[in-house]
């Protein structure tokens, strides 16, 4: 993994918010990681190749690994209102956006309701209605506990917060934000004016279908479908046996979708 140039906390509407900052460059691509994650479990494969490119910012979001929680209910607007703010208060007023799994939804929000920070976004493995998931997906949801949520998810968040009643905390809001799917609307995504590269694996846990569609309501997007399964292309720390060719090959695609 990458050393980071700098990293640190931002008071954020009322949390403690956690970013890292990798290489140069003049507008930085933040990173969005996905539910259950931390920056390290979602992108940590992927940021050495993007920061060869230019600046990167990583953070961490509400209740997730060093980030801490705020006595109210995750959402993705809440999410998109604190990315915000952190780059408020970091003095970025104009950022690329590379957003996985929820990340990707808290991306899209940001995109159609913030659109003044935005310049590009990114948008990996990610739904912007509830119906965007595969069937099944919620069969047995609503019953899961944190003994469902895979193993390296929690080594990851422990190895940066080892608190456990955090992780527990983190599985209980990102599990209650998934049971209550708030879906955008086809007009949010019509009103996305920046260019937006969509990506979604054939064997995803969205349905490619999803994000075809997607990519017809949003006026400046371009739709790539890679082999694999969801976050295989990131090289997320659920899929180790993921090549670097593979994670490069993502890398190569967002670099040059930014530079065009």
């Amino acid at each position: 993994m990458e050393a980071y140039k700098k990293a640190g906390h931002e008071k954020v509407n009322g949390i403690n918010m956690y970013y890292e900052i990798y290489g140069e460059g003049e507008i930085p691509l933040v990173l969005i990681h996905g539910g259950g994650s931390t920056i390290q479990s979602s992108f940590g494969r992927l940021i050495p190749f993007l920061a060869k490119s230019g600046r990167v910012i990583a953070l961490e979001l509400q209740a997730h690994g060093r980030t801490s929680d705020r006595d109210e209910a995750e959402s993705f607007e809440q999410d998109a209102k604190d990315v915000r703010t952190l780059l408020n208060q970091l003095k970025i007023t104009k950022a690329n956006f590379l957003g996985f799994s929820n990340g990707g939804t808290t991306t899209l929000h940001l995109a159609a309701h913030h659109p003044a920070v935005v310049n590009k976004i990114i948008v990996i493995s990610a739904n912007y209605q509830r119906e965007g998931l595969i069937e099944g997906f919620y069969n047995g949801f609503a019953d899961a506990t944190i003994d469902h949520m895979p193993e390296p998810l929690k080594t990851a968040f422990l190895a940066v917060n080892p608190d456990q009643n955090a992780l527990q905390t983190m599985f209980e809001k990102d599990k209650q934000r998934m049971l209550d799917f708030t879906d955008l609307s086809d007009d949010d995504l019509r009103g996305i004016t920046s260019d937006t590269l969509l990506m979604v694996a054939d064997r995803d846990v969205i349905k490619p279908e999803h994000v075809v569609k997607m990519s017809r309501l949003i006026a400046n997007a371009q739709l790539v479908i890679l082999p694999g399964v969801h976050g295989a292309m990131i090289g997320e720390n659920l899929n180790p046996d993921v090549s670097n060719k593979t994670i490069e090959i993502t890398a190569h695609l967002v670099e040059t979708f930014l530079n065009k």
